[in-house]
């Protein structure tokens, strides 16, 4: 059986291959990406309007971002738990500071705004979030990727994160038969700080918790590694913003730009995974199970998103822009490459990381997107109950990673850490 633990010195995730800024674009590949894009864009234009054509466009701009940045949630945290690198997760407190000041400023603003009325999402402190988001936390080191880390890692060429979409849809479409069960759960209630503090004292806590993650983050960086890493410059200094890579600061921005955009075009906050659990019930209507029947499908507004095409649904369209975008960031850096042979152990993993990402997701109101980020930047106190939850989940999915065959980045200790073994040593904190 494999050890516990993988001895791995970190590599900032974009940079893993050091030759990807010398790879020559793919202009096939490119070419298709964007012909989609475009092709799709005036489709939905003409069929469904304008916001429904830029919410697309967002969902590729969010695809391009996620992968020239490489934003992701599950390396983040998981190198921060297993080795103390920290650049990921003070990368995500910058983003929901930002995101949190532009959602209070919005949501205070005389209503409607372009017509819409904006509303925040505040869920319960229910014990369906606590369970939902450490099942998800499991799933994402299990998977190797998070809601957003499923699509663009897929849409980009990953293989095995196609079959991770897969269980996602399955687990996702799971869930809702059991929605009822779910909905019966100890709770507390919704707490929005906006609506207990007010805009400045929303405002300000945010900037306190999310302050003191990331100090304490950089805190123990410095005293493991003996330095911080930065999130203003790409690996080796390299940015390019063509062809990737970027600064995770640079992802932050971008993202909080999609969530942003989602809220004024939408009239409420980006979501992801309320789409997979619409295909997985349309899929399941093709095949001649009847969801309708089921209570989370009966309710009036799923009922009507089970009756109209899946390009009718904001969050279905942004799920394939997001996809579209990082084939399109994949093609232009030369890098699309899917690799069609993977190792049995892995590719379980995918499938049951999968399929808890996509029930643990629904059970707790979202995931790392909708739930995590969208509820912290509405200043719903569900968002940091997901986070911690989430955060234990992936605590524990770390552990079960080597089952799997999959590395856990540790770098190995200084001499003074491990009782004066050498730092070529295969030992780890």
């Amino acid at each position: 059986m494999a050890t516990m633990a993988s001895t791995l010195p970190y590599t900032f995730p974009a940079a893993i291959e050091q030759d990807q800024n010398t790879r020559p674009p793919m202009p096939l590949i490119t070419t298709i990406a964007l012909a989609a894009t475009m092709l799709l864009a005036v489709y939905l234009e003409r069929l469904f309007g304008w916001r429904q054509a830029l919410l697309f466009i967002v969902g590729t701009f969010a695809g391009v971002v996620l992968y020239h940045a490489s934003f992701g949630f599950t390396t983040s945290w998981r190198v921060a738990l297993s080795d103390r690198r920290s650049a990921g997760l003070r990368a995500q407190m910058v983003m929901l500071v930002l995101a949190s000041t532009a959602f209070v400023i919005l949501l205070s603003l005389p209503q409607p705004v372009l017509g819409l009325t904006l509303q925040a999402y505040v869920a319960p402190l229910s014990l369906s979030v606590v369970v939902g988001a450490f099942l998800f936390g499991i799933g994402m080191q299990l998977a190797g990727g998070c809601a957003s880390g499923t699509l663009y890692t897929a849409g980009s060429g990953n293989t095995r994160m196609v079959v991770t979409l897969a269980a996602f849809i399955l687990g996702a479409l799971i869930s809702t038969r059991h929605a009822l069960f779910w909905a019966t759960v100890p709770s507390f209630g919704p707490v929005s700080l906006l609506n207990s503090l007010g805009p400045s004292g929303a405002v300000l806590a945010t900037v306190v918790v999310c302050g003191g993650i990331a100090w304490g983050a950089a805190r123990l960086e410095r005293a493991r590694h003996g330095s911080v890493a930065p999130i203003t410059s790409g690996p080796s200094g390299g940015i390019s913003l063509l062809r990737g890579p970027w600064p995770l600061l640079w992802g932050a921005v971008g993202l909080v730009i999609v969530n942003v955009a989602t809220l004024v075009l939408a009239g409420r906050p980006w979501g992801i995974t309320s789409a997979l659990a619409l295909w997985g019930a349309k899929l399941a209507q093709a095949v001649g199970i009847d969801v309708s029947s089921w209570p989370y499908w009966a309710e009036q507004t799923r009922a009507a998103a089970l009756a109209i095409p899946v390009l009718a649904d904001v969050t279905s369209v942004m799920d394939i822009g997001i996809m579209l975008g990082a084939l399109t960031a994949a093609g232009i850096g030369g890098k699309f490459a899917p690799v069609w042979r993977v190792p049995f152990r892995s590719l379980l993993a995918a499938v049951l990381g999968g399929i808890l990402l996509g029930y643990g997701a629904r059970i707790a109101f979202g995931c790392n997107i909708g739930a995590y980020f969208g509820g912290v930047a509405s200043t719903s106190l569900h968002g940091w109950l997901w986070f911690v939850s989430a955060l234990a989940g992936n605590a524990l999915g770390i552990q079960l990673r080597p089952w799997f065959g999959l590395i856990v980045e540790r770098t190995p200790c200084a001499p003074t850490e491990c009782g004066g073994a050498s730092r070529n040593s295969s030992s780890s904190c």
